[in-house]
């Protein structure tokens, strides 16, 4: 069974409190023990329980008072020597710096084919394999970018074929609703007619293919004024 984790947290319950103080207290000596025993060191810990009890532990023989002791000298010196051991400290690590700079600049140098007249073969060689791995490198990342590149645009040419096919079937879709509409229009009869009437004049009117024939018919007048029929006349 998997143990939970614990939340580290303040407990409230006072005796759990308590109890889990007082537990982890004995774990915190046994383990300042154990440290001094294995690395053979001065182990001193004090703790103060909430209701202020002071317990404290050391290995020494002359107790945790001479560790206080002790530590209050090399707290004090320290801050004594803190000052010029620190300007060492930056003096040393500026020269260190300054140094590796200068081997950075010069190896820098010898890749360019400069500065190799001190070189022996050993070194010679090691500068050409490290340019051979430098070139090596330098061709996968290249070699790397092209295949991205070249698959960032077969994915935009899926894309535009995609759109061009949905644009097609669009396209097929308008295209046969013309084809509807047309065929819907040439459904209906070639020839229409259309007669007016009214009383003195009727016109008959046909379509024929792309040309015209309009029939027109006049009411005859010689009934009124006694003369002969006249024939109808024929107009294209």
């Amino acid at each position: 069974m998997v143990r939970g984790k614990t939340v580290i947290e303040k407990i409230e319950n006072t005796t759990s409190r308590q109890v889990t103080f007082s537990k982890r207290k004995g774990g915190l000596f046994k383990k300042a023990r154990e440290l001094g025993v294995l690395c053979d060191a001065q182990v001193g810990v004090l703790l103060f329980s909430n209701t202020g009890r002071l317990y404290d532990y050391s290995n020494s023989n002359t107790g945790m008072k001479s560790l206080l002791e002790r530590y209050q000298q090399v707290k004090e010196g320290q801050q004594f020597m803190s000052a010029s051991a620190e300007a060492k400290f930056w003096q040393a690590e500026g020269e260190r710096l300054r140094q590796q700079l200068h081997n950075l600049q010069e190896n820098n140098r010898q890749l360019l084919g400069q500065h190799l007249s001190g070189l022996g073969l050993e070194d010679l060689s090691g500068l050409e394999k490290q340019l051979e791995t430098s070139l090596h490198n330098i061709r996968l990342a290249k070699d790397q970018l092209m295949i991205d590149e070249i698959e960032e645009f077969n994915k935009k040419g899926n894309l535009v074929h995609q759109e061009n096919v949905e644009l097609h079937k669009k396209l097929n879709i308008i295209h046969q609703e013309n084809i509807y509409l047309q065929t819907k229009l040439n459904g209906q009869p070639e020839a229409n007619g259309v007669i007016t009437s009214s009383s003195s004049h009727c016109s008959i009117a046909a379509r024929d293919g792309a040309n015209l024939v309009r029939l027109e018919l006049s009411q005859p007048h010689h009934a009124e004024r006694g003369e002969e029929p006249e024939s109808p006349t024929l107009g294209l």
